[in-house]
């Protein structure tokens, strides 16, 4: 599980968000369905939207802070935050194939639980100033290198942009998880590519490859 993650942006127009999501989701290594601003049957609509497009597109589609919605609508997996819910508890429910994330935001020790648990990915951050979560904690890169030892996947996310991103991939981080870096971006496909572009090696005259990395399989066996 390597590449660019996804999270929607705050957009109450199905549509709308749909066709923002379809220009940018190729070549991404997950999309995670997120608004704050929906409320339950409006979720449900919009995540049922994606859904489809992810089917087409052969990318993972998380339903963020419900894996109840995520079970209903037979997504990919969920993202659990802090107050969304026990790892564990959404493991039995939605089996050993789905993917589960969890926020540990700058902490290793909560990382190390959620893995025990059955996630299937541990996210760190804020790593910079964000507009989504404004005060959130700041949270150290090292966390990263720190956390190969857990043996999953690790998703870096808060503040992320193509300009500071590279330093966190060359830290460790295996996702990089964003929304405004792409969907507030003048040229959100471009900024995608770029994005993108920081999981390439360097070529030969130090310039990257802008092309999407290979996807690769993101369920647990």
């Amino acid at each position: 599980m390597r590449g660019l993650y996804l999270i929607t942006p705050d957009d109450i127009d199905t549509p709308r968000l749909v066709a923002r999501v379809a220009a940018v989701l190729p070549g991404a290594a997950l999309l995670q369905y997120r608004n704050k601003a929906a409320d339950a049957p409006l979720r449900r609509e919009q995540a049922m939207a994606l859904l489809q497009l992810c089917r087409q597109l052969g990318v993972p589609l998380l339903v963020n802070d419900d894996w109840r919605l995520a079970a209903e609508i037979g997504a990919d997996g969920a993202h659990l935050g802090g107050g969304d819910g026990a790892i564990g508890e959404a493991r039995a429910a939605l089996g050993a194939g789905a993917i589960l994330g969890a926020s540990c935001y700058g902490d290793l020790t909560r990382a190390g639980a959620a893995a025990a648990a059955g996630a299937s990915y541990v996210a760190f951050g804020a790593f910079f100033p964000s507009t989504t979560k404004p005060g959130a904690p700041r949270a150290d890169p090292a966390l990263l290198a720190q956390a190969a030892a857990l043996g999953l996947p690790r998703a870096a996310i808060g503040g992320i942009t193509p300009d500071n991103a590279r330093q966190l991939v060359d830290a460790g981080a295996d996702l990089l998880a964003v929304i405004g870096a792409v969907f507030d971006a003048a040229d959100p496909v471009c900024a995608a590519q770029r994005l993108r572009a920081c999981f390439e090696p360097a070529s030969a005259s130090g310039t990257r490859h802008a092309h999407a990395p290979p996807h690769l399989q993101t369920r647990t066996p």
